[in-house]
């Protein structure tokens, strides 16, 4: 699959069906090999003889200074090697070479070379080169997996690229106890898909005898109230090795006021990458964060290594609940969790990846005897309403369980016990994970609730972990709303279950049924990667009443569950008026007035004969064309003059929708060449008449509708030093939402 991104072409970055995308350099040979990542195909570097040997690629992609680029390419061989970007001028001069570190040791196995670095003053043009350094003629290299472009980085991420990653310097990071920091590029067999590791690591070596730490210089902004969540890989010396994770919140003076600390627990044999995750709510005098890493008790020379610090505002774990992501996660410990009765004991689970629905540690849950034990979480502050809905995850680890009973303690403002509601007792079967839900009920008074769980064993020494436990308010599973201003209807679907599959379509009221538009195309069996999906329709007919039909697929499944929606009608609005939508850009719809509806045609190809002797001709004909016609209309403003301007630019296929009733259905059109002229009155009338010659098409299938993918402000304060560098970098501000440079 390609790389997003990728200034690399398919056959360049893989390597199939061929290797013309790359050229010798120096001192070696290049063929096509076999055993890739993706598809059969790498690229074999051969030595010409003993010495440095260089592959480049065939073209050169354009680059602005001062711009930072990314490349990597994952490696195997039985030498050491490189990755570099040979920056050029107009005429193809080099300037320079940004390399990265060669890898610690050579390695067989598939494993990430990568560098970044800003294009030096001048250079327009950019190439990749592969370097390797033999100590003989005949020795094989092997590449695949190639990319150049824009920094990938976290979205979300409050950290710069250059601290998630180490791939430019070490400079986002820097010693502060017993510790020096280094760059080193181990071989590690990252996923061939994991894009947003790369080559370099951050090195943390003990100085001496002792705690060892270092954290990072970048120090983002912070909102004090909200959860966020830290994560990184650590890949610790020993398996004994006591290493950890830290967020921690500083004020406006840059004084440290908490840290939430989150200890590995590596599993055996150990030495291997392991994301360890922290998070905390910022307190209320938080100004800033940083990401701190270390080991405790450390021996002299002793290296943890690092790669991808990421500090994002914590997700969900379910939409809408109240626990923090620690209470509900059981990541860094057992949070607010206690035993409120019984002779349970509760725990993190370990190590690390032994037990987990989400991230890599559960809540481990233990009772000695046949008996019951209630477990309680920290109360949280639940806004009064009906109904709540409380749900873990479990699974039974040991031994056996009667039952497993959920419901939700509630607390008034002054901490006062209110009882609990709901209630809903399950068996706990010997293998898997099984959700476990109850609703419940507010009191009058309520202002906090907790998810209380009542565990029944039924023999001694038994075992269970729970994971992704989560409190929220129990609305509709699935809601439609008319948005009239925009013509558009928004439908909200809740608790979809993650990774299976869905498909949505529009249901008229004659039965028909047409597939919804998503992010990236039709919504027909997509991955779910979120419990929440907000669809806006923009494509939903005017006046004419539609519900929508959810069906939900269970992976390799072909029977779905369904869901289905009220029917809702957009009102039809002004008869003189009609949309013209682009569905791939809804930004860019526009209202306009209607002149002249279409004189239509329907053209078709033909091919008269005619037979000697015969009176009528022999005639050849295809299939018959679409409708084709000139739709004429006014805009009143320069503001609707504008917009029309803006939504005709792109030349993509648009949806016109005109009033029931007006004798036009919806349709996709192509427009072709547009007139804008004068309606005959005064230089300063501000009217203007268009002729748009429209052509019928069928609808785009492929075409998502245009977002940031969760791209925020946050990411463009991270990625740039100054709003001068945004302006200068984009366009227009739809250019910063989809994250479209110039250059």
């Amino acid at each position: 699959m390609a790389i997003p991104g990728n200034m690399l072409s398919a056959t360049t970055s893989e390597i199939d069906p061929n290797t013309s995308g790359w050229t010798p350099k120096l001192n070696c040979t290049l063929s096509k090999g076999t055993g890739g990542r993706i598809g059969d195909g790498c690229l074999i570097v051969k030595s010409v003889a003993a010495g440095e040997m260089q592959a480049r690629t065939v073209s050169s992609y354009p680059v602005t200074a001062g711009t930072v680029y990314q490349t990597f390419g994952d490696a195997a061989g039985v030498v050491v090697e490189r990755i570099g970007i040979r920056w050029l001028t107009a005429t193809g001069t080099e300037i320079s070479v940004t390399w990265s570190l060669s890898t610690a040791s050579a390695s067989a196995t598939w494993h990430r070379v990568g560098v970044a670095g800003a294009a030096p003053a001048g250079a327009t043009q950019a190439q990749v080169l592969l370097s390797s350094t033999p100590a003989a003629g005949n020795v094989n290299q092997f590449w695949e997996n190639v990319y150049l472009g824009l920094p990938i980085r976290t979205t979300g991420n409050l950290f710069a690229f250059g601290t998630e990653t180490a791939e430019v310097d070490a400079s986002g990071w820097t010693a502060e106890v017993n510790a020096g920091v280094t760059r080193q590029v181990p071989a590690v067999a990252w996923a061939v898909d994991n894009y947003l590791v790369g080559g370099h690591v951050i090195a943390i070596t003990a100085t001496g005898a002792g705690n060892a730490a270092a954290v990072s210089t970048d120090r983002p902004v912070v909102t004090p109230g909200t959860d966020y969540r830290a994560y990184i890989y650590l890949n610790p010396p020993t398996l004994a090795a006591d290493t950890w994770v830290e967020l921690r919140y500083y004020d406006v003076n840059g004084n440290q006021v908490s840290a939430a600390r989150s200890s590995l627990v590596q599993p055996s044999p150990g030495q291997g990458w392991y994301r360890q995750r922290a998070s905390g709510i910022a307190p209320a005098n938080a100004a800033t964060c940083s990401i701190a890493a270390g080991i405790n008790g450390a021996a002299a020379g002793q290296v943890l290594r690092l790669e991808g610090a990421v500090v994002t505002v914590a997700p969900e774990l379910q939409a809408g609940t109240i626990l923090p992501y620690a209470d509900g996660s059981f990541e860094q410990g057992v949070a607010g969790w206690t035993v409120a009765s019984g002779v349970a004991t509760i725990s993190r689970s370990t190590p690390w990846g032994a037990a987990y629905w989400e991230g890599a540690y559960a809540l481990a849950v233990t009772s000695s005897t046949a008996t019951a034990s209630v477990i309680r979480s920290g109360r949280f502050a639940a806004p009064a309403d009906t109904s709540y809905r409380a749900q873990i995850i479990a699974s039974r680890s040991a031994g056996s369980w009667t039952s497993v009973n959920v419901k939700v303690r509630w607390y008034d403002a002054a901490n006062v016990d209110l009882g609990t509601t709901g209630g809903t007792s399950y068996n706990l079967p010997a293998s898997d994970w099984w959700a476990m839900a109850t609703d419940a009920t507010v009191p009058a008074t309520a202002t906090q609730g907790a998810i209380e769980l009542t565990v029944t064993a039924s023999a001694s020494s038994s075992g269970m972990y729970v994971d992704v436990a989560a409190l929220w308010e129990a609305l509709p599973l699935t809601a439609v709303e008319v948005v009239e201003s925009t013509a558009s209807i928004t439908l909200t679907l809740r608790e979809l279950p993650l990774d299976y599959y869905i498909s949505v379509y529009r249901e008229a009221s004659d039965g028909s049924r047409t597939l919804v538009r998503g992010t990236s195309g039709l919504l027909n069996y997509t991955l779910i990667t979120s419990d929440l999906l907000v669809i806006e329709d923009y494509e939903a007919p005017i006046g004419v009443p539609v519900a929508y039909r959810i069906e939900l697929y269970e992976p390799d499944s072909t029977s779905p569950s369904t869901r289905s929606s009220d029917t809702v009608t957009i009102p039809a609005g002004d008869i003189n008026l009609a949309w013209l939508k682009d569905p791939g850009n809804p930004q860019r719809n526009v209202t306009v007035m209607v002149q002249r509806a279409p004189d239509w045609q329907r053209p078709i190809d033909q091919t008269p004969y005619r037979v000697k002797g015969r009176r009528n001709a022999v005639v050849l004909s295809s299939s018959r064309g679409g409708l084709e016609g000139e739709l004429t209309v006014w805009t009143r403003t320069d503001d609707e003059r504008a917009a029309l301007h803006w939504i005709l630019d792109s030349g993509a296929t648009l949806l016109w929708q005109a009033v029931p009733g007006m004798g036009v259905a919806d349709m996709y059109v192509s427009v072709a060449q547009v007139t804008e002229a004068r309606t005959g009155a005064t230089a300063m009338d501000l009217w203007r008449a268009w002729t748009l010659p429209l052509t019928e098409t069928d609808m785009p299938v492929t075409t998502g509708v245009g977002s940031s993918a969760g791209r925020t402000w946050q990411d463009v304060l991270a990625e740039f030093d100054s709003w001068q560098a945004v302006l200068d970098t984009y366009a227009s501000w739809e250019d910063v939402l989809l994250d479209r440079r110039t250059g």
